[in-house]
C-alpha cells in the first residue's frame, strides 16, 4: 500500500477509490464510506468533493432501508443523498485496471490480520483477491477455537483495503475434514476453480483431486 499512498496522496484516498471503482452502480452515503473504507468523516468529505470535481463520482439521491426507532422490527425507506461512480469518467478503465493489478495487501499481511482471531491452520484466497469476480467465495479459513467476532472484524479490515465485500467461510479442522469427505459443494467451488493457498499447517496439500469419491 505504501507505493499507492505516495502515488495517490493518502491511504484514505486509495481506499475510497477502490470502494467506488470496484462497486460500480452502488450508492454510498458519506456514513457508508466511513464504515466500509474505515476512514475518517473528514477524509470522506475532502476526497468525495475532489472526486466529484474531476468527474469520477457524481451526486445521487436514493432510497435506503432503515429501521424506524421505537417501531419494533418495522423497516422504512428513507430518501438520502450520496455518491455513485460516474461510468463516463474518461480514465475509468485505466484507473480500475491499475488498481486491480496493484495489490493492496501482501499475503503475510492477510495472514497476520486473520490470525488476530486465533491460530489459523489453512488459509485459501480466491475471488476478489485474484481478480476472479465470478467466484462464489473469496476466503476460506480453517482453524480451531477461533473467534468468529474477531475474524469478521479482521475480514472487514481487509475489505477496507481492497475495496470489496468478501465472501468468507470459517471451518474447524474436524468440520473441514468432514466436508472434504462428503464432496461439499462450497469446497468444490474453492478447489475446482482458481485459488491460492497462502497458509497450510494441516500437512496435506489440497486440490480438486483431494475429495473422496
Amino acid at each position: 500500500m505504501d507505493i499507492l499512498e505516495k502515488l495517490f496522496g493518502s491511504p484514505a484516498r486509495v481506499k475510497i477509490l477502490r470502494l467506488f471503482l470496484f462497486n460500480d452502480g452502488e450508492n454510498f452515503e458519506n456514513a457508508d464510506i466511513v464504515k466500509r473504507a474505515r476512514v475518517s468523516a473528514t477524509s470522506v468529505r475532502t476526497e468525495t468533493l475532489m472526486m466529484e470535481r474531476i468527474g469520477l463520482i457524481k451526486r445521487r439521491t436514493f432510497f435506503k432501508e432503515t429501521a424506524r426507532k421505537g417501531s419494533g422490527a418495522k423497516v422504512v425507506k428513507k430518501k438520502v443523498r450520496g455518491w455513485v461512480l460516474d461510468t463516463k469518467f474518461k480514465y475509468l478503465a485505466a484507473l480500475r485496471s491499475f488498481l486491480l493489478t496493484a495489490t493492496p495487501m501482501g499475503q503475510n499481511q492477510i495472514i497476520q490480520k486473520l490470525n488476530t482471531a486465533g491460530r489459523s491452520k489453512l488459509i485459501i484466497i480466491a475471488g476478489a483477491f485474484i481478480q476472479d469476480f465470478d467466484s462464489s467465495i473469496d476466503l476460506l479459513v480453517v482453524g480451531d477455537g477461533m473467534s468468529e467476532v474477531k475474524l469478521e472484524n479482521a475480514v472487514r479490515s481487509i475489505e477496507s483495503e481492497i475495496g470489496k465485500e468478501l465472501r468468507f467461510a470459517l471451518f474447524s479442522t474436524q468440520d473441514f475434514s468432514y466436508r472434504m469427505n462428503i464432496y461439499d459443494k462450497l469446497l468444490r467451488d474453492v478447489f475446482d476453480y482458481p485459488h491460492q493457498t497462502i497458509l497450510n499447517r494441516l500437512g496435506t496439500q489440497y486440490d480438486s483431486g483431494s475429495f473422496s469419491s
